[in-house]
Formats: structure tokens, C-alpha cells, sequence
């Protein structure tokens, strides 16, 4: 918008000049051509009457301003009243005047007697400019409350928008407390077993545990604790952690694999699985003479991935010393990862299979459901 017409729309006075002149000379053109032409009066006295009416229409409605506004709060009987005394008065005013002038510049006489066809004509454009004027008055008044709305509106998502960004901060903050809380509970549940080993004068084995454990931390430490891999990395992943368990226990330790193909390209929370397997070992492998198995199954059922762990260990008996003796860290971060992560859309269920043993079955949606905060965020982008 250009600075001048900018000026003009925000300038109520600026306004109500123009709307004054375009108004009054407009009825100077309808004088003239509706009586004017049609009486044949073309001469400069009643022409210039024509335009000298409507500028003496301008200085007597310019009033009439002033005592709206005055009026504009007060009771609607009052400003009722008052407003027709106005119009009234106005209209007196310039009947007056417009028909004195007339007879001044025309040298015509005798005309007090059309006096009240005067009036009436002028009471009738003074209610239309009233009107007018009321229409104008309640337009701008709804254009200023729609801009204060708009306003109030914006704040509000701004501000809304402030908090969104603050939970979604405060949920990754959570998120990485939940997944760098893994680092160091496996971290030292493997050194104790590389300690066990170099004790034990097993340098070859405690080397390759070693390295192992180096490979698999990287992996975990190069991976963003918010951001989810798909299905088939986290099995890799999952692959790496059990190759140190396999050094340590040897032919102790039995796994096996079916991951459905249509479940690989799945996305779920990195190292999500990792701390059932080493609550599988810690729980039914190590304790047993034998060893065990432990078995990972991964399909696609409906619109969900279905995760299965089971291990030959004791079931639901030791499960339950477990969290009698305060352990399940893991356990307990893996719900809370979920729940952050999926919210109520997913399913984290304990059950004993008829051939024994424990069974950790994880449902969760093929798609993260993305929450409100994310999608304020993606609104504002």
C-alpha cells in the first residue's frame, strides 16, 4: 500500500473530509441533473447554487460528528432522541440557508411558501447521512474488533506455539535421559564380564570382547536418541550386543532369528530391544548350568509390528523376585521409551508360553503417532 492511501486508512479524520466532499458533491450532480437540466436552468446562478448547497451541507453536518460520538455510549432512548432532534435541527438549518442563498443568487421571491418541500427534501438527506454515517461508524468498529481478534489470536499461537516447542524440547530431553541410560547399565554389566575374563587369564576371549564392545558402543553413541531406525538396523544392532554375549558364555547361549521380511523396513526406537535381550540373559541364561535359548520373532499383524522375546529361563517366578529386589532397569526404560515414543498406541505384555520359559511381546503402530506438539511445529514451518 502506497504511504498516501496508507495514510488515509489509518487517519479517521483524513476519512471523514473525503467521504464529506464525495458525498455532498455527489448530490450536486444528482441536483443537477434530476432539477437543474430538467427545469432548463442552466445558467451560472443555479448551477453555482448547485454546488454552494452541497459546500453549506458540509459545514452544517460537520457537527453532527462531534455529537454521534458524544452520543455513542449513551442509553439507546437517549441517543434515539437526541439523534432526530440533531437531524432536525441540521435540517432546519440548511433548508434555511440553501433556500435563502437560492433566492439571494436567482432573484427569484416569494418562495418561503415551498418552505416544508425544502425541508422534507433536507430532512430526508440528513437520515440518509445519519445513516450512512452509523453504517460507517459500526463497519469500522467490527474491522477494529476482527484486527484486535486476529491480533489476540496470533499472540495466542505464538505463545501457544512457545509451549509446544518447550514440551517437544522437554520430551527430547526425556527421550535421550531414557536412551543414554542404557550406555552405562550395559556398559557395566560388560565390563564386569571382561573383568571376569582377564581374571580368569582369558586374554583372547576379554580382547575380543573388547573390541566388540567397541564396535557396539559406537554404533550406539553415533545414533540420535529421538530419531527412530528401521527395524532391520535395530536387529543388526541387536546382533552386535549379542556377539559379546556370545563370547562370554560360548555354547551357553542359543539364538535364533525370524524377522518377516515385511517387518524390516519398520521404524521403531533405536536400541529398543537391546535391554529385554540383556534382561533375558542376566535372568535365564547366566543362572543356568546349561544355558538356554533365547528366540526373536518380528511380523507384521494388521496395521501393528509385533516384537517377540522369549528365553528358556524360569518365567514368570523370577520375574517376580526380580522386581521384588528393585531390578528391571531396563524394563522399566523400555516402557517409558514406548510410552513417549507412541504415547497409549502401543502394547508391552508378559506371558508364559506352555512349553515354560518367559515371553516379552512388544505391539506397536507401523507409523509413530505424531503428536500435537509436532504438528504445531509443522503448522509454523
Amino acid at each position: 500500500m502506497r504511504p498516501v492511501l496508507k495514510n488515509i486508512y489509518h487517519d479517521r479524520d483524513t476519512q471523514f473530509l473525503l467521504l464529506q466532499i464525495i458525498g455532498w458533491f455527489s448530490l450536486s450532480l444528482i441536483s443537477f441533473f434530476s432539477l437543474t437540466l430538467w427545469y432548463n436552468q442552466q445558467s451560472f446562478a443555479y448551477v453555482g447554487h448547485t454546488l454552494l448547497q452541497s459546500l453549506l451541507g458540509v459545514g452544517v453536518s460537520w457537527p453532527l460528528r462531534t455529537v454521534f460520538t458524544d452520543l455513542w455510549d449513551k442509553p439507546a432512548w437517549r441517543r434515539l432522541t437526541l439523534t432526530v432532534l440533531a437531524v432536525m435541527a441540521c435540517s432546519l438549518v440548511w433548508s434555511v440557508l440553501r433556500l435563502g442563498t437560492f433566492m439571494w443568487m436567482t432573484d427569484e421571491t416569494n418562495l418561503w411558501a415551498d418552505f416544508g418541500g425544502w425541508l422534507f427534501s433536507s430532512i430526508i438527506i440528513f437520515l440518509c447521512w445519519t445513516a450512512f454515517y452509523h453504517g460507517i461508524k459500526y463497519y469500522l468498529l467490527l474491522q477494529s474488533e476482527h484486527e484486535t481478534l486476529l491480533k489476540v489470536a496470533a499472540a495466542n499461537q505464538q505463545e501457544q506455539l512457545k509451549r509446544s516447542q518447550a514440551e517437544t524440547m522437554a520430551q527430547q530431553a526425556q527421550l535421550k535421559m531414557l536412551r543414554y541410560q542404557l550406555n552405562p547399565h550395559f556398559l557395566f554389566n560388560t565390563l564386569n564380564a571382561i573383568s571376569a575374563l582377564v581374571v580368569g587369564r582369558d586374554a583372547k576371549n576379554a580382547n575380543t570382547m573388547i573390541v566388540q564392545l567397541s564396535s557396539f558402543l559406537r554404533y550406539s553413541l553415533e545414533n540420535d536418541p529421538v530419531e527412530m531406525v528401521a527395524l532391520d538396523e535395530e536387529i543388526n544392532a541387536l546382533k552386535h550386543y549379542l556377539s559379546i554375549e556370545q563370547t562370554r558364555f560360548a555354547d551357553r547361549l542359543e539364538l535364533e532369528f525370524d524377522i518377516d521380511k515385511a517387518s524390516r523396513n519398520v521404524k521403531v526406537p533405536s536400541l529398543l530391544l537391546q535391554p529385554l535381550v540383556e534382561n533375558a540373559i542376566k535372568y535365564a541364561i547366566a543362572p543356568s548350568v546349561s544355558g538356554g535359548k533365547i528366540n526373536v520373532i518380528a511380523k507384521v499383524d494388521a496395521d501393528q509390528l509385533v516384537v517377540e522375546i522369549s528365553d528358556t529361563g524360569p518365567g514368570f517366578r523370577e520375574t517376580e523376585n526380580r522386581a521384588e529386589h528393585g531390578a528391571g532397569i531396563g524394563l522399566k526404560n523400555t516402557v517409558d521409551r514406548l510410552r513417549a515414543f507412541y504415547a497409549d498406541a502401543y502394547q508391552f505384555d508378559f506371558f508364559e508360553p506352555d512349553e515354560g520359559g518367559l515371553t516379552v511381546r512388544i505391539c506397536v503402530p507401523l507409523e509413530a503417532p505424531i503428536k500435537k506438539t509436532d504438528e504445531l511445529l509443522l503448522q509454523s514451518a
